[in-house]
């Protein structure tokens, strides 16, 4: 979820809302409509806080019905976990406060620990877990006998929400996972082909780049989106598999897209009716309305020029010449780069038609290998000491000073502490949730102490509620506003805290609503000076993680998955774009050597397989361990400012001296890896110097 700032929202207060699509009215009378059920249910049910029934359909409402049961799961989960451990705690320790406010702490530190380390929305849950303890616990502080009740009775409020969010997303005019899934997989297809046609007519770089970024982030998120769709109906296990292929061929096809931007220029004439071809394929493409609705004449026409790009182009027979040798490498680089092109696309295509109409997975097909993701350690233990600290520090003065308020105060700053602690700006998100708060408050206010206490009844609160809840639910389904919009809907019933008896009693009102505010204050200094997040310091280990995949890849017995390695790769480039926007143009190089590191790895990969090929000679075979053997040397240890090894003039050396000796296709290869690696690790030599961001 993304926060925005209270300024950008009082900036435009009604931007995104004024034209609100078909599916956002869906999206929030479906969700108002929910939570009012919830609450009657509540109500029925005579739970203790039923405010928290509604609140839960506000928390877990999503646009995408598998995206809400996702979220609605691993809230159970979490809350499930958390009550649990509530019990646990409180039974060992509940006659001793300091003990008890001490191992809740401990307890919040490692959930959050293991939510820094997950992705939504299994991260959500961990966090959840963590601080569900502390608002279960700290109400049964010296009367731990309660504690059973209220983890029952908390576990009861928010299965309830659950239940009531989850039917009515999936019943109520469902927008489906598995449809949006195919949406954006179409629309993927579309910008790839936009990208490849800019890079072979030298298109506006920052528009190209900007693309780029688009692609990686949709790649991403199908992958979370694969996820839902399992969640939401079980029947589409048999689409998972062809999902996960085709996120790794997207990826594939987007490495290639890029290597044909960086060599956009041909050299040979060979080159210049395949890049004809593909820049007319490409055009057609992107212009054509509708294009994607029948795939096979496209992807037949890919596999034509995929096979075109496979055969033995002419080649000048005078090899004397430094420079003719470098023309056929040229002309071997770019063909087998367009023939990767056109291959990746071509299988995304595929992968398209599985999912449109799914077969039958056979019961000893193997399944493809599940997409690795970026784990940073070191970030996941800081956020979990600032947690564990913060809470701690906040539970010593509530208990020093005995201030009643200050128990809500706690839970908030283990709420927000926890809850933004793994997003790339948790100051930025932290503040548009105290923003969401504020606005929330003349509102309850309103409602709660003025209309309700003269006018009660589950009919007027309807009227006063709606008119309010369905203008936060549209600014939900904005992008631009979701953040401050669903703060808003969560804490506007969090301070009306709706009860079938509705009084007018402002004392407790504000002061609990001053301890919230207070709370998500104190979190956001928490992350302002305690082990702050230094972006670059975040970009430094994510560019040291990758330079030692590439080393492994130099090096490891077993050749890695190519799906593996690639998926991996973009994942960190995706956590690199928001630290990237942090530093402004200073950190752009950190996200141009990323993605040649990409480039790099593939090629590594490249050459490993030429070591097993039968037909490469067993001296060539010996060249390129001890090529490899140096490369990673020089990634593993070469200090920042100093001079390059020898490792990349070889490279070019040796692909030089192979096209002077010989016209055999596979050692040309050989030739044009080694003199991509060489281009990379010379446009972006910093990036690969070890300890550099």
């Amino acid at each position: 979820m993304t926060w925005t700032r209270l300024k950008e929202l009082v900036e435009t207060p009604l931007s995104g809302l004024t034209q609100p699509t078909r599916s956002d009215w869906i999206f929030a009378l479906r969700t108002v409509s929910a939570g009012l059920v919830a609450l009657l249910v509540a109500y029925a049910l005579k739970l203790d806080h039923p405010q928290w029934a509604m609140m839960t359909v506000f928390i877990v409402a999503q646009p995408v019905a598998g995206m809400v049961l996702a979220k609605g799961f691993y809230r159970l989960l979490g809350t499930l976990a958390g009550g649990l451990a509530a019990v646990g705690i409180t039974s060992l320790f509940g006659a001793n406060p300091w003990l008890l406010v001490s191992v809740l702490a401990l307890w919040i530190g490692v959930c959050t620990l293991v939510s820094s380390l997950l992705r939504n929305p299994e991260a959500y849950g961990a966090a959840l877990a963590g601080y569900t303890a502390m608002i279960i616990s700290l109400p049964a502080l010296g009367q731990p006998h309660i504690v059973v009740d209220l983890a029952v009775a908390r576990c009861a409020e928010i299965v309830l929400g659950i239940v009531c969010a989850g039917v009515t997303s999936r019943l109520i005019l469902p927008k489906l996972a598995a449809d949006a899934i195919i949406s954006r997989l179409k629309r993927s297809i579309l910008d790839l082909a936009e990208y490849a046609g800019g890079a072979f007519s030298g298109g506006d770089p920052a528009s190209l780049a900007a693309l780029q970024r688009k692609l990686i982030a949709d790649a991403q998120t199908l992958a979370e989106m694969r996820t839902y769709a399992r969640l939401e109906a079980p029947s589409f296990a048999t689409r998972a598999h062809p999902v996960r292929r085709t996120i790794g061929q997207l990826l594939w096809a987007l490495s290639a897209a890029r290597a044909l931007h960086s060599h956009r220029r041909p050299k040979n004439a060979a080159l210049i009716p395949m890049r004809s071809e593909l820049k007319a394929f490409v055009g057609e493409l992107a212009a054509t309305p509708g294009a994607l609705d029948d795939t096979g004449p496209w992807v037949a026409r890919l596999d034509a020029i995929a096979s075109k790009a496979r055969e033995m182009p002419e080649l000048p027979n005078d090899t004397s010449s430094h420079d003719t040798g470098e023309d056929k490498v040229g002309t071997i680089t770019r063909l087998t780069i367009a023939g990767d092109f056109a291959e990746a696309l071509k299988q995304v295509m595929r992968g398209l038609e599985a999912l449109r109409s799914p077969v039958s997975r056979k019961s000893g097909e193997r399944g493809q290998p599940a997409l690795v993701v970026h784990r940073d350690y070191q970030a996941a233990w800081r956020n979990a000491v600032r947690a564990a600290l913060a809470t701690l520090l906040v539970a010593v003065f509530w208990l020093t000073t005995k201030w009643s308020e200050a128990a809500g105060i706690v839970i908030l700053v283990a709420v927000v502490s926890s809850l933004f602690a793994s997003r790339p700006d948790p100051v930025q998100s932290a503040w548009g949730f105290f923003s969401g708060t504020l606005i929330a408050l003349p509102f309850a206010f309103l409602v709660g102490q003025v209309a309700l206490p003269a006018l009660p009844g589950f009919g007027w609160f309807t009227l006063f509620v709606v008119p309010i809840l369905v203008p936060a639910a549209l600014g939900m389904a904005n992008p631009r506003h979701v953040g401050v919009a669903t703060a808003f809907a969560i804490n506007f019933l969090a301070f009306l805290s709706p009860h079938q008896q509705m009084i007018y009693d402002p004392g407790p009102f504000f002061a609990g609503s001053a301890s919230i505010l207070v709370g998500i204050l104190i979190a956001i200094g928490v992350f302002i000076v305690v082990l702050p997040a230094d972006p670059w310091a975040t970009m430094a280990r994510i560019s040291q993680a990758m330079r030692e995949d590439l080393a492994r890849l130099c090096l490891h017995e077993r050749i890695p998955r190519r799906s593996a390695f690639e998926s991996l790769a973009y994942d960190r480039i995706n956590q690199l774009m928001p630290q990237v926007q942090r530093t402004g143009r200073k950190g752009d190089p950190i996200l141009g050597g990323s993605i040649a590191a990409v480039t790099v790895g593939l090629e590594v990969l490249r050459l490993r397989q030429a070591q097993l090929n039968s037909a490469v000679p067993h001296e060539t075979v010996e060249s390129i361990g001890n090529f490899l053997r140096g490369l990673a040397r020089e990634l593993l240890f070469r200090q920042p400012g100093e001079p390059q090894t020898a490792t990349v003039a070889v490279a070019r050396q040796y692909a030089a001296s192979i096209a002077q000796r010989t016209d055999r296709l596979e050692m040309l290869q050989i030739a044009a890896s080694l003199r991509i690696i060489a281009a990379a690790m010379e446009d972006y030599p910093d990036f690969f110097a070890k300890g550099r961001a």
